[in-house]
């Protein structure tokens, strides 16, 4: 296989990406891991985003974990690009192998499709913004269906920090944002920087949404409640995009509202799997992707074994 390809393991959330990756690694050492999660990049998030821990890297070196703070609103898809090709780029430098793994279809995006000349940021203009929404939420959405109906069709009406973003460009430069690509789309076909193979992990639904609940049941037992008490105790504006993540942004509505904790764990559940049906939904559009079945494989080393089987035909059928 060629040097310098980047591996991506893909997948909604539970899925097994990181047990997978690791077990990649070790077959295919010297290699290290970049992460593509929008929440492990994030210092002090480690539980709710079920961020490896030394031991569970097993010696693996791993990028893109911690490199922000939670009170810092501006870390943004270019600026993810920018912190992941550089890894890479070390990465290569040193002949290792780099696997990309994470579920965050938009930093999926951003190191395989070149970002796009979306214009930079107009801080004013977004706070205004974020003023109107607070006022009358749904307000942005509704405006940008009008303004920008094709952005608006690929993103949810809850995300508020990219609908936000599409009026901030709309506004500034009187072109919608799916006019310059999307702010990450790769509108004119061009190559990604190094050659990539993307797999995928899948399983039953039903398994998937068990394993959700279970892991949302351990990560209360690690003690994700206290985590997010202690984000909520720094000072830190529960808006924040790091606040927004899965678990910690329900758990922090609870203590403000004074909702049970059994009641917000069961949100985090349902809104767990509503997400992982999102996920499913944005991977599935990539043609490019190969997907495994891991009902049939079961195992992280298991679909480990069966990526690098596959890279090797690959490389092996490019000889013929």
């Amino acid at each position: 296989m060629e040097g310098n390809i980047v591996i991506f393991i893909l997948g909604p959330t539970a899925s097994g990406k990181t047990g997978t990756a690791i077990a990649l690694a070790r077959l295919m050492a010297p290699a290290q891991i970049v992460s593509a999660d929008s929440i492990q990049v994030y210092r002090g998030l480690d539980i709710g985003s079920a961020k490896p821990d030394t031991a569970a890297r097993g010696g693996i070196p791993h990028h893109l974990i911690d490199v922000a703070e939670p009170g810092d609103p501006g870390f943004s898809v270019a600026r993810y690009r920018e912190l992941a090709l550089a890894a890479i780029a070390r990465i290569h430098a040193e002949g290792g192998r780099a696997i990309v793994a994470g579920g965050s279809g938009l930093y999926v995006d951003a190191l395989t499709r070149p970002l796009s000349l979306a214009p930079a940021g107009d801080k004013q203009l977004r706070e205004q913004l974020a003023r109107e929404e607070q006022e009358d939420p749904g307000s942005a959405y509704r405006r940008l269906r009008e303004a920008d109906p094709a952005t608006a069709g690929r993103l949810h009406e809850n995300d508020k920090k990219r609908i936000l973003r599409a009026m901030e460009v709309y506004l500034s430069t009187g072109k919608p944002l799916s006019a310059y690509g999307g702010d990450f789309r790769n509108a004119q076909g061009e190559a990604p920087p190094w050659p990539v193979a993307l797999f995928g992990l899948m399983m039953d639904r039903k398994r998937l949404y068990e394993r959700i609940d279970r892991r949302v049941d351990e990560m209360f037992r690690r003690g994700l409640a206290q985590e997010a008490d202690r984000l909520l105790a720094a000072g830190l504006d529960p808006s924040l995009p790091a606040l927004q993540g899965l678990g910690y942004k329900q758990l922090i509505e609870a203590r403000l509202t004074g909702e049970s904790m059994e009641s917000a764990a069961e949100r985090i559940k349902r809104d767990t799997r509503r997400f992982a049906k999102r996920q499913m939904t944005w991977f599935r559009r990539d043609g490019r992707i190969r997907w495994l079945d891991m009902d049939v494989l079961e195992t992280p080393e298991a679909a480990a074994r069966e990526i690098l089987e596959q890279l090797k035909r690959d490389e092996n059928n490019e000889g013929l």
